[in-house]
Protein backbone atom coordinates (compact mmCIF):
# COMPACT_ATOMS: atom_id res chain seq x y z
CA UNK A 1 0.00 0.00 0.00
CA UNK A 2 1.18 3.42 -0.92
CA UNK A 3 1.11 5.67 2.14
CA UNK A 4 2.82 8.96 0.22
CA UNK A 5 1.34 11.80 -0.13
CA UNK A 6 1.36 14.69 -2.64
CA UNK A 7 1.30 17.72 -1.05
CA UNK A 8 1.51 19.84 -4.35
CA UNK A 9 -1.90 18.47 -5.24
CA UNK A 10 -3.34 17.81 -2.10
CA UNK A 11 -7.22 19.31 -2.21
CA UNK A 12 -6.67 19.56 1.78
CA UNK A 13 -8.23 23.23 2.33
CA UNK A 14 -5.06 23.89 5.38
CA UNK A 15 -2.65 22.68 2.98
CA UNK A 16 -4.07 25.26 0.37
CA UNK A 17 -4.27 27.59 3.30
CA UNK A 18 -0.79 27.17 4.32
CA UNK A 19 0.56 27.84 0.84
CA UNK A 20 -1.59 30.94 0.90
CA UNK A 21 0.26 31.47 3.57
CA UNK A 22 4.19 30.68 2.94
CA UNK A 23 3.34 33.94 0.10
CA UNK A 24 3.06 36.54 2.60
CA UNK A 25 6.33 38.02 2.66
CA UNK A 26 8.12 38.22 6.23
CA UNK A 27 7.78 41.97 6.89
CA UNK A 28 4.47 42.12 6.85
CA UNK A 29 4.38 39.15 9.38
CA UNK A 30 6.92 41.58 11.54
CA UNK A 31 4.15 44.42 11.09
CA UNK A 32 1.82 42.66 12.04
CA UNK A 33 3.43 40.88 15.34
CA UNK A 34 4.32 44.88 15.94
CA UNK A 35 0.63 45.94 15.83
CA UNK A 36 0.15 43.28 18.38
CA UNK A 37 2.39 43.93 21.00
CA UNK A 38 2.05 47.78 20.45
CA UNK A 39 -1.95 47.27 21.14
CA UNK A 40 -0.86 44.81 24.21
CA UNK A 41 1.98 47.06 25.62
CA UNK A 42 -0.81 50.16 25.34
CA UNK A 43 -3.51 48.92 27.30
CA UNK A 44 -1.02 46.90 29.69
CA UNK A 45 0.61 50.34 30.47
CA UNK A 46 -2.87 52.24 30.11
CA UNK A 47 -1.70 54.69 27.82
CA UNK A 48 -4.26 57.20 27.08
CA UNK A 49 -2.16 59.29 24.06
CA UNK A 50 -4.89 58.60 21.65
CA UNK A 51 -7.10 59.27 23.99
CA UNK A 52 -5.77 62.91 24.33
CA UNK A 53 -5.62 63.38 21.06
CA UNK A 54 -9.10 62.38 20.06
CA UNK A 55 -10.09 65.08 22.63
CA UNK A 56 -7.72 67.48 21.02
CA UNK A 57 -5.27 67.37 24.21
CA UNK A 58 -8.38 69.89 26.20
CA UNK A 59 -7.82 67.07 29.00
CA UNK A 60 -10.70 65.37 31.12
CA UNK A 61 -12.48 67.37 33.77
CA UNK A 62 -12.27 66.72 37.06
CA UNK A 63 -14.61 65.52 39.40
CA UNK A 64 -16.08 67.08 42.77
CA UNK A 65 -17.64 64.77 45.34
CA UNK A 66 -19.09 67.28 47.76
CA UNK A 67 -21.99 67.50 50.34
CA UNK A 68 -24.98 69.61 48.84
CA UNK A 69 -25.07 72.05 51.91
CA UNK A 70 -21.52 72.57 52.45
CA UNK A 71 -20.38 75.60 53.03
CA UNK A 72 -16.76 74.69 52.47
CA UNK A 73 -17.95 74.17 48.61
CA UNK A 74 -19.74 77.69 48.41
CA UNK A 75 -16.96 80.01 50.45
CA UNK A 76 -13.67 78.27 49.12
CA UNK A 77 -14.13 75.45 46.64
CA UNK A 78 -16.75 77.50 43.95
CA UNK A 79 -14.07 79.90 43.81
CA UNK A 80 -11.22 77.95 43.08
CA UNK A 81 -10.66 77.75 39.22
CA UNK A 82 -8.22 74.68 39.24
CA UNK A 83 -10.38 72.42 40.57
CA UNK A 84 -13.50 73.48 38.31
CA UNK A 85 -11.10 73.39 35.26
CA UNK A 86 -9.65 70.23 33.26
CA UNK A 87 -6.21 67.77 33.86
CA UNK A 88 -4.34 67.09 30.37
CA UNK A 89 -0.96 64.92 32.02
CA UNK A 90 1.80 65.70 29.92
CA UNK A 91 1.74 64.02 26.37
CA UNK A 92 4.83 62.02 26.58
CA UNK A 93 3.62 61.11 30.09
CA UNK A 94 0.53 59.64 29.21
CA UNK A 95 0.46 56.68 31.25
CA UNK A 96 0.54 56.47 35.19
CA UNK A 97 3.12 54.08 34.82
CA UNK A 98 4.82 56.82 33.03
CA UNK A 99 4.53 59.47 35.22
CA UNK A 100 5.04 56.98 38.59
CA UNK A 101 8.14 56.16 37.70
CA UNK A 102 9.36 59.61 36.16
CA UNK A 103 8.15 61.31 38.99
CA UNK A 104 10.82 58.85 41.55
CA UNK A 105 13.52 58.73 39.32
CA UNK A 106 13.50 61.84 37.92
CA UNK A 107 11.04 64.69 39.15
CA UNK A 108 12.19 68.07 38.31
CA UNK A 109 12.42 69.52 41.54
CA UNK A 110 13.04 73.00 41.88
CA UNK A 111 15.71 74.37 44.07
CA UNK A 112 15.23 74.35 47.82
CA UNK A 113 17.10 74.70 50.96
CA UNK A 114 15.96 73.72 54.49
CA UNK A 115 16.68 74.54 57.80
CA UNK A 116 16.63 71.08 60.28
CA UNK A 117 15.01 71.30 63.61
CA UNK A 118 15.25 67.83 65.87
CA UNK A 119 12.34 67.66 68.00
CA UNK A 120 12.50 65.29 70.34
CA UNK A 121 8.73 63.14 71.50
CA UNK A 122 8.04 62.23 74.73
CA UNK A 123 8.98 58.42 74.54
CA UNK A 124 12.56 59.65 73.14
CA UNK A 125 12.25 59.70 69.72
CA UNK A 126 13.61 62.15 66.92
CA UNK A 127 12.16 63.97 64.32
CA UNK A 128 13.56 65.88 61.60
CA UNK A 129 11.49 68.75 61.11
CA UNK A 130 13.13 70.62 57.51
CA UNK A 131 12.33 74.29 57.42
CA UNK A 132 12.30 75.60 53.94
CA UNK A 133 14.06 78.96 54.15
CA UNK A 134 14.63 80.37 49.92
CA UNK A 135 13.95 80.43 46.94
CA UNK A 136 16.76 80.17 44.10
CA UNK A 137 19.37 81.46 46.78
CA UNK A 138 17.32 84.38 47.44
CA UNK A 139 16.51 84.80 51.52
CA UNK A 140 12.73 85.13 51.69
CA UNK A 141 11.64 86.16 54.87
CA UNK A 142 15.47 86.08 56.15
CA UNK A 143 15.02 83.68 59.10
CA UNK A 144 12.08 81.00 59.87
CA UNK A 145 10.62 83.01 62.71
CA UNK A 146 10.05 86.42 61.15
CA UNK A 147 6.41 87.05 61.29
CA UNK A 148 4.69 84.87 64.00
CA UNK A 149 1.01 85.15 61.94
CA UNK A 150 2.40 83.93 58.77
CA UNK A 151 0.37 81.11 57.52
CA UNK A 152 2.67 77.57 58.54
CA UNK A 153 1.85 74.42 56.86
CA UNK A 154 3.30 70.99 57.57
CA UNK A 155 4.10 68.55 55.06
CA UNK A 156 3.62 64.73 55.70
CA UNK A 157 5.77 62.58 53.25
CA UNK A 158 4.71 59.51 52.10
CA UNK A 159 6.37 55.74 52.72
CA UNK A 160 9.84 56.18 52.71
CA UNK A 161 9.74 59.80 51.54
CA UNK A 162 11.12 62.89 53.17
CA UNK A 163 12.04 66.39 52.56
CA UNK A 164 14.25 65.11 49.52
CA UNK A 165 11.12 63.83 47.76
CA UNK A 166 10.54 65.93 44.17
CA UNK A 167 7.16 66.27 44.59
CA UNK A 168 7.79 67.38 48.36
CA UNK A 169 10.33 70.28 46.93
CA UNK A 170 7.69 71.40 44.60
CA UNK A 171 5.14 71.78 46.87
CA UNK A 172 7.03 73.76 49.60
CA UNK A 173 8.53 75.79 46.72
CA UNK A 174 4.87 76.71 45.38
CA UNK A 175 3.96 77.48 49.25
CA UNK A 176 7.01 79.71 50.17
CA UNK A 177 6.50 81.83 47.05
CA UNK A 178 3.50 82.52 49.05
CA UNK A 179 5.29 84.26 51.63
CA UNK A 180 4.35 80.90 53.97
CA UNK A 181 6.44 79.07 56.59
CA UNK A 182 6.94 75.63 55.29
CA UNK A 183 8.09 72.51 57.28
CA UNK A 184 8.65 68.98 56.42
CA UNK A 185 7.52 67.01 59.26
CA UNK A 186 10.21 63.67 58.59
CA UNK A 187 8.82 60.06 59.61
CA UNK A 188 11.09 58.65 62.35
CA UNK A 189 14.45 57.22 61.18
CA UNK A 190 14.07 59.68 57.80
CA UNK A 191 16.13 62.58 56.60
CA UNK A 192 19.28 61.03 57.96
CA UNK A 193 18.02 60.65 61.19
CA UNK A 194 19.02 57.66 63.73
CA UNK A 195 16.29 55.99 65.88
CA UNK A 196 16.54 56.93 69.03
CA UNK A 197 13.14 54.73 70.62
CA UNK A 198 11.92 51.92 70.22
CA UNK A 199 8.68 53.69 68.69
CA UNK A 200 8.61 53.10 64.40
CA UNK A 201 6.11 55.29 62.83
CA UNK A 202 3.29 53.07 60.60
CA UNK A 203 0.52 53.90 58.16
CA UNK A 204 -1.89 54.92 61.52
CA UNK A 205 0.92 56.30 63.91
CA UNK A 206 -0.60 59.99 64.47
CA UNK A 207 0.95 60.48 67.66
CA UNK A 208 4.32 62.33 65.86
CA UNK A 209 1.93 64.98 63.80
CA UNK A 210 -0.06 65.17 66.49
CA UNK A 211 3.21 66.24 68.81
CA UNK A 212 4.84 68.33 65.93
CA UNK A 213 0.90 70.02 65.47
CA UNK A 214 1.43 70.96 69.12
CA UNK A 215 4.78 71.73 68.97
CA UNK A 216 3.92 74.36 66.15
CA UNK A 217 1.14 76.21 67.43
CA UNK A 218 2.71 76.58 70.73
CA UNK A 219 5.95 79.04 68.94
CA UNK A 220 2.85 80.16 66.17
CA UNK A 221 -0.08 80.30 68.09
CA UNK A 222 -1.50 83.20 66.34
CA UNK A 223 -0.44 81.92 62.36
CA UNK A 224 -3.03 79.64 60.69
CA UNK A 225 -1.54 75.95 60.78
CA UNK A 226 -1.90 74.16 57.38
CA UNK A 227 -1.49 70.17 57.18
CA UNK A 228 -0.63 68.43 53.74
CA UNK A 229 -0.17 65.03 53.65
CA UNK A 230 0.69 62.91 50.30
CA UNK A 231 0.47 59.11 50.31
CA UNK A 232 0.77 57.20 53.40
CA UNK A 233 1.22 60.65 55.15
CA UNK A 234 -2.29 61.53 53.81
CA UNK A 235 -3.77 58.57 55.31
CA UNK A 236 -2.23 59.69 58.65
CA UNK A 237 -3.39 63.30 58.19
CA UNK A 238 -7.10 62.39 57.38
CA UNK A 239 -6.97 59.61 60.55
CA UNK A 240 -5.22 62.27 63.13
CA UNK A 241 -7.98 64.83 61.79
CA UNK A 242 -10.90 62.13 62.25
CA UNK A 243 -9.39 61.33 66.06
CA UNK A 244 -9.26 64.64 67.17
CA UNK A 245 -12.50 66.20 65.85
CA UNK A 246 -12.89 70.31 66.05
CA UNK A 247 -10.38 70.39 69.02
CA UNK A 248 -7.71 70.96 67.31
CA UNK A 249 -5.39 73.94 65.69
CA UNK A 250 -5.48 73.10 62.07
CA UNK A 251 -7.49 75.46 59.97
CA UNK A 252 -7.30 73.24 56.97
CA UNK A 253 -5.65 70.32 55.84
CA UNK A 254 -5.26 68.39 52.32
CA UNK A 255 -4.45 64.74 51.09
CA UNK A 256 -3.16 63.76 48.01
CA UNK A 257 -3.31 59.86 46.69
CA UNK A 258 -4.60 58.35 49.93
CA UNK A 259 -4.74 54.83 50.37
CA UNK A 260 -7.30 55.49 53.13
CA UNK A 261 -8.42 51.50 53.28
CA UNK A 262 -5.39 49.94 53.55
CA UNK A 263 -6.70 46.44 53.81
CA UNK A 264 -8.04 46.87 50.07
CA UNK A 265 -4.38 48.25 49.04
CA UNK A 266 -2.79 45.58 50.01
CA UNK A 267 -5.02 43.08 48.54
CA UNK A 268 -4.77 45.81 44.95
CA UNK A 269 -0.48 45.23 45.17
CA UNK A 270 -1.04 41.41 44.98
CA UNK A 271 -3.84 41.60 42.14
CA UNK A 272 -1.41 42.11 38.81
CA UNK A 273 1.54 42.13 37.08
CA UNK A 274 2.01 45.91 37.48
CA UNK A 275 0.90 46.31 40.62
CA UNK A 276 3.39 43.53 42.00
CA UNK A 277 6.24 45.06 40.37
CA UNK A 278 5.41 48.54 42.42
CA UNK A 279 4.94 46.04 45.49
CA UNK A 280 8.95 44.73 45.03
CA UNK A 281 9.68 47.93 44.69
CA UNK A 282 8.37 49.51 48.12
CA UNK A 283 9.47 46.75 49.63
CA UNK A 284 13.24 46.93 48.70
CA UNK A 285 12.88 50.46 49.82
CA UNK A 286 10.92 49.14 53.37
CA UNK A 287 14.29 46.83 53.58
CA UNK A 288 16.62 49.86 52.75
CA UNK A 289 15.05 51.71 56.02
CA UNK A 290 15.17 48.45 57.96
CA UNK A 291 19.11 48.09 57.09
CA UNK A 292 19.54 51.65 58.48
CA UNK A 293 18.25 51.14 61.58
CA UNK A 294 19.09 47.33 62.05
CA UNK A 295 20.74 47.77 65.97
CA UNK A 296 17.32 48.70 66.78
CA UNK A 297 14.69 46.68 64.58
CA UNK A 298 16.62 43.53 65.43
CA UNK A 299 16.26 43.92 68.89
CA UNK A 300 12.49 43.81 68.18
CA UNK A 301 11.49 41.45 65.53
CA UNK A 302 12.80 39.03 63.53
CA UNK A 303 15.38 40.42 61.73
CA UNK A 304 16.22 37.02 59.01
CA UNK A 305 12.20 37.27 58.59
CA UNK A 306 12.75 40.70 57.95
CA UNK A 307 14.87 40.70 55.16
CA UNK A 308 13.88 37.36 53.33
CA UNK A 309 10.51 39.74 52.84
CA UNK A 310 9.08 39.57 49.05
CA UNK A 311 5.75 41.66 49.58
CA UNK A 312 5.26 44.77 51.43
CA UNK A 313 2.28 42.93 53.37
CA UNK A 314 5.28 40.27 54.29
CA UNK A 315 7.07 43.41 55.73
CA UNK A 316 4.47 44.82 57.83
CA UNK A 317 4.11 40.95 59.37
CA UNK A 318 7.59 40.79 60.42
CA UNK A 319 8.30 44.37 61.09
CA UNK A 320 5.43 46.76 61.40
CA UNK A 321 2.98 44.68 63.04
CA UNK A 322 5.56 43.29 65.90
CA UNK A 323 6.93 46.42 66.71
CA UNK A 324 3.48 48.03 66.37
CA UNK A 325 1.98 45.44 68.85
CA UNK A 326 -0.69 44.24 66.42
CA UNK A 327 -2.38 40.82 66.45
CA UNK A 328 -2.48 40.04 62.73
CA UNK A 329 -1.17 42.13 59.55
CA UNK A 330 -5.01 42.42 58.87
CA UNK A 331 -5.43 43.56 62.24
CA UNK A 332 -2.89 46.82 61.60
CA UNK A 333 -4.43 47.25 58.15
CA UNK A 334 -7.98 47.90 59.42
CA UNK A 335 -6.34 50.13 62.79
CA UNK A 336 -4.16 51.75 60.78
CA UNK A 337 -7.13 52.83 58.16
CA UNK A 338 -8.60 56.52 57.75
CA UNK A 339 -11.53 55.46 56.20
CA UNK A 340 -13.25 54.62 59.10
CA UNK A 341 -12.45 58.28 60.57
CA UNK A 342 -13.63 60.36 57.41
CA UNK A 343 -16.86 60.84 58.87
CA UNK A 344 -15.19 62.54 61.97
CA UNK A 345 -13.37 64.98 60.36
CA UNK A 346 -14.37 68.44 61.08
CA UNK A 347 -11.69 70.96 59.49
CA UNK A 348 -11.83 71.81 55.91
CA UNK A 349 -9.87 68.68 54.13
CA UNK A 350 -9.27 68.72 50.40
CA UNK A 351 -8.87 65.15 49.05
CA UNK A 352 -7.48 64.94 45.42
CA UNK A 353 -6.95 61.23 43.92
CA UNK A 354 -6.26 59.58 40.82
CA UNK A 355 -8.37 57.13 39.20
CA UNK A 356 -5.34 55.63 37.45
CA UNK A 357 -3.36 55.83 40.78
CA UNK A 358 -1.04 52.11 40.26
CA UNK A 359 -0.72 52.42 44.28
CA UNK A 360 -3.79 53.25 45.42
CA UNK A 361 -6.79 51.89 43.63
CA UNK A 362 -9.98 54.09 43.54
CA UNK A 363 -11.58 50.94 45.23
CA UNK A 364 -10.44 52.30 48.33
CA UNK A 365 -11.70 56.14 48.17
CA UNK A 366 -14.59 56.70 50.56
CA UNK A 367 -16.90 58.43 47.88
CA UNK A 368 -20.26 58.43 50.52
CA UNK A 369 -18.05 59.20 53.48
CA UNK A 370 -16.63 62.51 51.74
CA UNK A 371 -20.31 63.29 49.86
CA UNK A 372 -22.30 63.23 53.61
CA UNK A 373 -19.25 64.86 55.16
CA UNK A 374 -19.61 68.76 55.25
CA UNK A 375 -15.78 69.55 56.21
CA UNK A 376 -14.45 67.67 53.13
CA UNK A 377 -13.99 68.46 49.29
CA UNK A 378 -13.26 65.18 47.35
CA UNK A 379 -11.30 65.64 43.88
CA UNK A 380 -10.64 63.34 41.29
CA UNK A 381 -9.05 63.45 38.10
CA UNK A 382 -8.91 60.60 35.40
CA UNK A 383 -5.32 60.14 35.01
CA UNK A 384 -2.68 61.29 37.01
CA UNK A 385 -1.11 58.04 38.63
CA UNK A 386 0.78 58.15 41.80
CA UNK A 387 1.59 61.64 43.31
CA UNK A 388 2.45 62.80 39.82
CA UNK A 389 -0.21 64.74 37.73
CA UNK A 390 2.47 66.50 35.47
CA UNK A 391 1.52 68.86 33.03
CA UNK A 392 2.80 71.24 30.49
CA UNK A 393 5.34 70.03 28.06
CA UNK A 394 8.14 70.54 29.89
CA UNK A 395 6.59 68.62 32.63
CA UNK A 396 7.90 70.94 35.58
CA UNK A 397 4.28 71.43 37.03
CA UNK A 398 2.29 69.22 38.97
CA UNK A 399 -0.67 69.91 38.93
CA UNK A 400 -2.45 68.44 42.51
CA UNK A 401 0.48 71.29 44.03
CA UNK A 402 -1.18 74.01 42.26
CA UNK A 403 -4.50 72.90 43.07
CA UNK A 404 -3.46 72.62 46.92
CA UNK A 405 -1.76 76.23 46.61
CA UNK A 406 -5.29 77.91 45.93
CA UNK A 407 -7.45 76.09 48.07
CA UNK A 408 -5.33 76.92 50.96
CA UNK A 409 -4.69 80.61 49.85
CA UNK A 410 -8.66 80.88 49.12
CA UNK A 411 -9.29 78.97 52.61
CA UNK A 412 -6.85 81.29 54.25
CA UNK A 413 -8.73 84.79 53.12
CA UNK A 414 -12.64 83.14 53.17
CA UNK A 415 -15.06 83.56 55.94
CA UNK A 416 -14.65 80.61 57.89
CA UNK A 417 -11.10 81.27 58.64
CA UNK A 418 -12.48 83.80 61.48
CA UNK A 419 -15.40 81.09 62.21
CA UNK A 420 -14.78 80.57 66.37
CA UNK A 421 -13.76 76.79 66.51
CA UNK A 422 -16.03 74.77 68.98
CA UNK A 423 -13.82 73.76 72.29
CA UNK A 424 -16.65 71.30 72.81
CA UNK A 425 -18.16 68.61 70.89
CA UNK A 426 -20.47 65.80 71.62
CA UNK A 427 -19.49 62.17 72.01
CA UNK A 428 -19.33 60.31 69.23
CA UNK A 429 -18.96 56.51 68.81
CA UNK A 430 -15.73 55.51 67.82
CA UNK A 431 -15.52 54.59 64.29
CA UNK A 432 -13.74 51.07 65.24
CA UNK A 433 -16.30 50.17 67.83
CA UNK A 434 -18.05 47.32 66.71
CA UNK A 435 -19.35 44.35 68.25
CA UNK A 436 -15.97 42.14 67.14
CA UNK A 437 -14.43 44.91 69.47
CA UNK A 438 -16.67 43.90 72.18
CA UNK A 439 -15.96 40.33 72.08
CA UNK A 440 -13.45 38.35 73.23
CA UNK A 441 -10.06 39.37 71.47
CA UNK A 442 -8.55 36.35 69.67
CA UNK A 443 -4.67 35.98 68.50
CA UNK A 444 -4.07 33.63 65.28
CA UNK A 445 -0.63 31.97 65.60
CA UNK A 446 1.00 29.94 63.48
CA UNK A 447 -0.45 26.82 62.06
CA UNK A 448 -4.20 28.36 62.43
CA UNK A 449 -4.15 27.91 65.79
CA UNK A 450 -6.45 30.86 68.18
CA UNK A 451 -5.18 31.50 71.56
CA UNK A 452 -7.84 34.36 73.66
CA UNK A 453 -5.81 37.41 74.80
CA UNK A 454 -8.86 39.30 76.83
CA UNK A 455 -11.95 38.92 77.99
CA UNK A 456 -13.02 42.25 77.76
CA UNK A 457 -12.83 45.27 75.12
CA UNK A 458 -9.92 47.96 75.94
CA UNK A 459 -10.36 51.70 76.27
CA UNK A 460 -8.98 54.36 74.81
CA UNK A 461 -7.25 55.12 77.98
CA UNK A 462 -6.08 51.28 78.07
CA UNK A 463 -4.65 51.54 74.48
CA UNK A 464 -2.71 54.82 75.03
CA UNK A 465 -1.52 53.34 78.25
CA UNK A 466 -0.28 50.24 76.33
CA UNK A 467 1.77 52.43 73.48
CA UNK A 468 3.34 54.68 76.14
CA UNK A 469 4.24 51.36 77.72
CA UNK A 470 5.57 50.07 74.28
CA UNK A 471 7.49 53.07 73.57
CA UNK A 472 10.74 52.79 75.75
CA UNK A 473 12.99 55.09 76.43
CA UNK A 474 16.15 53.11 75.94
CA UNK A 475 18.25 54.44 72.65
CA UNK A 476 21.00 53.61 70.99
CA UNK A 477 24.32 55.40 72.61
CA UNK A 478 25.75 56.09 69.09
CA UNK A 479 22.50 57.44 67.04
CA UNK A 480 20.73 59.88 70.28
CA UNK A 481 20.67 62.99 70.80
CA UNK A 482 22.48 64.53 73.33
CA UNK A 483 19.85 67.27 74.79
CA UNK A 484 20.49 69.76 77.78
CA UNK A 485 24.26 71.79 78.07
CA UNK A 486 26.55 69.09 75.79
CA UNK A 487 26.37 70.24 72.32
CA UNK A 488 24.02 68.09 69.70
CA UNK A 489 25.50 65.58 67.87
CA UNK A 490 24.83 65.19 64.16
CA UNK A 491 24.49 61.46 62.96
CA UNK A 492 26.64 60.82 60.09
CA UNK A 493 23.94 59.23 58.30
CA UNK A 494 22.37 62.79 58.26
CA UNK A 495 25.57 64.60 56.98
CA UNK A 496 25.86 61.76 54.17
CA UNK A 497 22.20 62.14 53.26
CA UNK A 498 22.90 66.07 52.13
CA UNK A 499 26.27 65.93 51.30
CA UNK A 500 24.56 64.20 47.88
CA UNK A 501 23.62 66.53 45.29
CA UNK A 502 20.84 65.89 42.68
CA UNK A 503 21.75 65.03 38.94
CA UNK A 504 20.14 68.42 38.66
CA UNK A 505 22.04 71.43 38.04
CA UNK A 506 19.48 74.18 39.95
CA UNK A 507 19.61 71.71 42.94
CA UNK A 508 21.05 72.95 45.78
CA UNK A 509 22.29 70.49 48.85
CA UNK A 510 20.01 71.85 52.15
CA UNK A 511 21.88 74.35 54.67
CA UNK A 512 21.16 72.10 58.06
CA UNK A 513 20.99 74.22 61.23
CA UNK A 514 20.56 72.14 64.69
CA UNK A 515 17.90 72.88 66.85
CA UNK A 516 16.32 70.43 69.61
CA UNK A 517 13.08 71.64 71.47
CA UNK A 518 11.36 68.90 73.84
CA UNK A 519 7.43 69.13 74.07
CA UNK A 520 8.03 67.26 78.04
CA UNK A 521 10.45 65.25 79.50
CA UNK A 522 10.51 61.61 78.66
CA UNK A 523 9.06 59.24 81.19
CA UNK A 524 11.72 57.95 83.53
CA UNK A 525 11.93 54.30 82.94
CA UNK A 526 10.69 53.52 86.68
CA UNK A 527 7.70 55.61 85.77
CA UNK A 528 6.58 53.26 82.67
CA UNK A 529 2.88 52.54 83.14
CA UNK A 530 2.49 48.78 82.93
CA UNK A 531 -0.27 47.59 80.64
CA UNK A 532 -3.61 46.34 82.29
CA UNK A 533 -3.43 42.82 83.15
CA UNK A 534 -5.99 40.54 81.55
CA UNK A 535 -8.72 39.04 84.06
CA UNK A 536 -8.78 35.66 81.51
CA UNK A 537 -8.23 32.32 82.54
CA UNK A 538 -6.17 29.53 81.64
CA UNK A 539 -8.94 27.97 79.98
CA UNK A 540 -9.32 29.18 76.33
CA UNK A 541 -13.00 28.96 76.36
CA UNK A 542 -14.04 30.96 78.92
CA UNK A 543 -14.05 34.50 76.98
CA UNK A 544 -16.06 32.22 73.96
CA UNK A 545 -18.75 31.47 76.61
CA UNK A 546 -18.46 34.94 77.91
CA UNK A 547 -18.63 36.69 74.07
CA UNK A 548 -21.82 33.91 73.68
CA UNK A 549 -23.61 35.68 76.59
CA UNK A 550 -22.13 38.64 75.68
CA UNK A 551 -24.36 38.27 72.72
CA UNK A 552 -27.44 36.70 73.59
CA UNK A 553 -28.09 39.66 75.78
CA UNK A 554 -27.67 42.46 73.17
CA UNK A 555 -29.70 40.42 70.59
CA UNK A 556 -31.83 37.30 71.80
CA UNK A 557 -33.57 37.60 68.51
CA UNK A 558 -30.73 36.96 66.64
CA UNK A 559 -29.14 34.50 68.70
CA UNK A 560 -32.50 32.03 68.52
CA UNK A 561 -32.51 32.91 64.78
CA UNK A 562 -28.87 31.60 64.12
CA UNK A 563 -29.51 28.52 66.73
CA UNK A 564 -33.39 27.50 64.54
CA UNK A 565 -31.35 27.90 61.36
CA UNK A 566 -28.23 25.60 62.60
CA UNK A 567 -31.47 22.90 63.79
CA UNK A 568 -33.33 23.26 60.43
CA UNK A 569 -30.01 22.59 58.52
CA UNK A 570 -28.63 19.82 60.47
CA UNK A 571 -32.32 17.99 60.23
CA UNK A 572 -31.58 16.39 56.44
CA UNK A 573 -28.31 15.22 58.07
CA UNK A 574 -29.80 13.87 60.75
CA UNK A 575 -32.32 12.11 58.85
CA UNK A 576 -30.04 10.85 56.29
CA UNK A 577 -28.20 9.69 59.33
CA UNK A 578 -30.68 7.92 60.69
CA UNK A 579 -32.18 6.29 57.62
CA UNK A 580 -28.89 4.61 56.64
CA UNK A 581 -28.72 3.30 60.33
CA UNK A 582 -31.86 2.25 60.03
CA UNK A 583 -31.30 0.41 56.71
CA UNK A 584 -28.37 -1.64 58.13
CA UNK A 585 -29.91 -2.81 61.20
CA UNK A 586 -32.83 -3.73 58.45
CA UNK A 587 -30.32 -5.78 56.46
CA UNK A 588 -29.16 -7.32 59.31
CA UNK A 589 -32.10 -8.77 60.62
CA UNK A 590 -33.41 -10.06 57.03
CA UNK A 591 -29.88 -12.37 57.20
CA UNK A 592 -30.81 -13.59 60.68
Amino acid sequence: MDFSFDIENSSSPYIQLLKVATLIPISHYLLGFSLIFFTFLYNFLEIHFFQDLFSAFRGQHVLLTFNSCSQLYKEVASKCEILHGRYLATPWLSSPHFQTVFLSFYGRAPSLRYKRELFVTPDGGTIALDWATNIDGMQVNGEVQTDDKEPVVVVVPGLTSDSDAAYVKHLAFKMVKRRWKVVVSNHRGLGGISITSDCFYNGGWTEDIRKVVEHIHQRYPEAPLFVVGTSLGANIVVKYLGEEGANIPISGAAAICSPYDLLIADRFLNRGVVQRFYDKVLTLGLKDFAQLHQPVLSRLADWDSIMKSRSVRDFDNYATRVVGKFETVDTFYRRCSSSSYVCNVMVPLLCINAVDDPVCTKESIPWDECRTNKNIILATTEHGGHLAFFEGMDAKSLWWVRAVDEFLGILQSSKMMQKPKEVEISPQISPLESLIDQGPFLNVVEHGLITAVASKPTTDAEEVQNEHAVCSNQAEASAITNVGSEPTIIPEVLQNEYSVSSNQDEYTSPDIEMDVHMTEKPNSPDAIIEPPKSNTTSHSSVPVLNYLKQLSRHSRKSFWLLAYIALVTSLPLVGSALQFLFRKKLRNIQKR
